[in-house]
């Protein structure tokens, strides 16, 4: 049979008895600051509309003069020596050696190359379109201009986006130098992007700048972030479209630039 040991009751002394009471003052004040802080983020989180909130996790939107202006708005002090130390850093990332013979310069070429495909930032649409004519001899039927090739490249992946755009408006009172619609296709796909919000710019931007009657874009292109990965399904293309004005409201014109480009009306 054991021998049952019996604790002494010590009685705290009054230092130990402050020291207790701060402790769990400071708990307590802890777990209220998180449970106002929890409540305060679910009140904000309750308050906002789901298209806010879909709209604060995307880019900001732009008018189409200011999406036309949008220069690259990086403020930070990015060198294109840290772009290219980026790209070494990615190289060790997938188990290559940067300073191997063959990658020595690869930093320089790959950052040289995505500034020349993404020269579209440096560039205004809205200042393209800016020079009009309104001596056309009374011209007032579609212009158009088909198979204007596109190359851009996507915003998930930046992988290649290749195909052609299919370009029209009708004129009010100005039209445009027929090369100025290739050029704004250009700027825009010169950028990271979506086909279906490139098909919205180059829309938005001729709308904007000329005030036609009306204005068509059509876009079918094809993904390699979809035929050399992913699903990779081969001789897949995207078609995606805009129409406003006339193109819109009324079929018979939207059946005419479908037929103009080759697409059943």
């Amino acid at each position: 049979m054991g021998i049952n040991q019996v604790t002494p009751f010590v009685k705290p002394s009054r230092k130990d008895q402050l020291d207790g009471d701060t402790l769990e003052s400071k708990t307590i004040d802890a777990r209220v600051e998180l449970k106002e802080r929890a409540s305060q983020s679910a009140s904000v989180i309750a308050t906002i509309p789901i298209a806010g909130a879909r709209a604060a996790m995307q880019q900001p939107e732009y008018s189409p003069a200011e999406m036309g202006r949008a220069k690259n708005t990086n403020d930070s002090a990015v060198t294109k020596a840290d772009a290219e130390e980026a790209v070494r850093t990615l190289l060790s990332y997938f188990g290559e050696d940067p300073s191997r013979e063959g990658l020595l310069d690869t930093p320089r070429r790959y950052v040289d190359a995505f500034e020349e495909c993404l020269q579209g930032y440096k560039e205004d649409p809205i200042e393209i379109l800016g020079r009009t004519f309104e001596d056309v001899a009374g011209y007032h039927d579609i212009v158009l201009m088909k198979n204007i090739s596109v190359e851009s490249h996507c915003e998930h992946h930046l992988f290649p986006i290749t195909g052609m755009a299919h370009v029209a408006y009708l004129p009010s009172e100005r039209v445009v130098g027929i090369s100025k619609l290739a050029r704004v296709v250009d700027v825009f796909s010169k950028r990271l992007v979506s086909q279906e919000t490139l098909t919205e710019q180059i829309a938005d931007a001729i709308d904007s700048a000329l005030k036609p009657k009306g204005v068509a874009v059509l876009i079918d292109a094809q993904h390699s972030c979809i035929t050399t990965r992913g699903i990779r399904k081969a001789d897949v293309s995207c078609v995606t479209q805009r129409m406003t004005g006339v193109f819109d409201s009324d079929p018979a014109i939207e059946t005419r630039f479908l037929r103009l480009i080759g697409q059943p009306g």
